[in-house]
């Protein structure tokens, strides 16, 4: 599918989200059952010795060496199992402690995590998980990251509904106050279990989504981090080292590289990044385009950024396509109430 056709069924998509509809699909009803059937086959194997799926606590205070006085910047974690880190056993492999070590490092700062996200959630969760973040007695997050999307491809939600709640979601985080990231549908055609030519399908029907969730995202002021095959051409180069062992949730390695993509565009959100980085670089290919034509570019490729730039105009909202340099992160090491929740975890496992 070109990027043309994929940027007006992304729109159709997102329109139906915004008007009401329900119907559009991805792809043939038939074909989505056998991907399905593909898909669920991979599931059966996930849990990898991670004590049945168990994923580490690493809510917490990242970066105390930077501590100045100055509060704690605050970000939260929404979404599915990839945004909760299942498929790792320690806490600071997850994506939310890698998040959160790595933008303490660039902001000189303490970063306090917290993770609401749940493992097998729909974009529908997403209700209750923002309502856990503006319901609590903590001030609201400086900026929540929202990864999503896998889940209601395969078990058939309607890619309307689905891009209805997340854009429900970023509209109540951004009015609420906090900048909003979301890490866009991965490519389930990279799942090794799914074999062509269902591993095409799973990935247009990955890709719709994702383009889709972009342009529903950005229309209510967001940002958008295209996951694709996880971030990075090495993924399908080396499946092997950036899968985890189920063969489906990402390993520590994969973690590491899907947030050294997104921390980018997650200080770009804050302010934090270098004015001149904000401006598109024609050498990388980023400018400005209509935001159903952006929404398909980045679909395509991997760690792709699309945020708001221009007001609507007669071809639509317009949005800057961005490339950015991906940013090194390391493993950190976890907070003490992290630490202890291993501990706790890996006493149950052993009895």
């Amino acid at each position: 599918m070109t990027s043309m056709s994929r940027a007006r069924v992304a729109r159709r998509i997102a329109a139906g989200a915004a008007y009401g509809g329900g119907g559009i699909g991805l792809v043939g009803a038939a074909a989505v059952g056998l991907v399905l059937a593909e898909v669920r086959m991979a599931r059966i194997r996930v849990g990898n010795g991670n004590s049945g799926g168990r994923v580490p606590t690493a809510d917490g205070r990242y970066g105390d060496a930077y501590d100045t006085g100055e509060p704690p910047l605050r970000l939260t974690m929404l979404g599915d199992s990839t945004a909760a880190g299942q498929g790792v056993h320690r806490a600071a492999q997850t994506p939310g402690a890698l998040l959160a070590s790595g933008l303490a490092a660039v902001a000189e700062r303490p970063v306090e995590l917290r993770n609401v996200a749940l493992p097998g959630a729909q974009s529908d969760d997403l209700d209750r998980q923002v309502a856990l973040v503006l319901g609590s007695a903590s001030p609201v997050p400086d900026v929540c990251v929202i990864m999503i999307g896998a889940n209601d491809v395969t078990r058939r939600m309607p890619p309307t509904r689905s891009v209805r709640h997340l854009s429900a979601a970023v509209r109540r985080l951004r009015t609420a106050g906090a900048e909003v990231v979301v890490g866009t549908c991965p490519d389930l055609g990279t799942i090794e279990p799914v074999r062509q030519p269902l591993r095409w399908l799973a990935r247009r029907a990955s890709r719709q989504l994702a383009a889709a969730q972009t342009i529903g995202t950005v229309e209510q002021g967001g940002r958008t981090v295209s996951l694709g095959d996880l971030l990075g051409p090495e993924f399908a180069a080396n499946p092997r080292e950036l899968f985890g062992p189920d063969s489906y949730h990402p390993s520590a390695e994969g973690y590491a590289t899907a947030a050294m993509a997104i921390l980018p565009t997650v200080c770009a959100a804050l302010g934090l990044w270098p004015a001149e980085e904000e401006r598109p670089d024609v050498t990388r290919r980023e400018g400005f385009l209509p935001v159903a034509r952006a929404a398909a570019e980045a679909a395509a490729e991997a760690g792709t950024e699309v945020t708001a730039a221009m007001p609507t105009g007669p071809r639509g909202p317009w949005a800057l396509l961005k490339r950015r340099r991906r940013h090194p992160v390391d493993e950190p090491t976890a907070p003490s109430d992290a630490v202890s929740d291993e501990a706790r975890s890996r006493a149950a496992t052993s009895d």
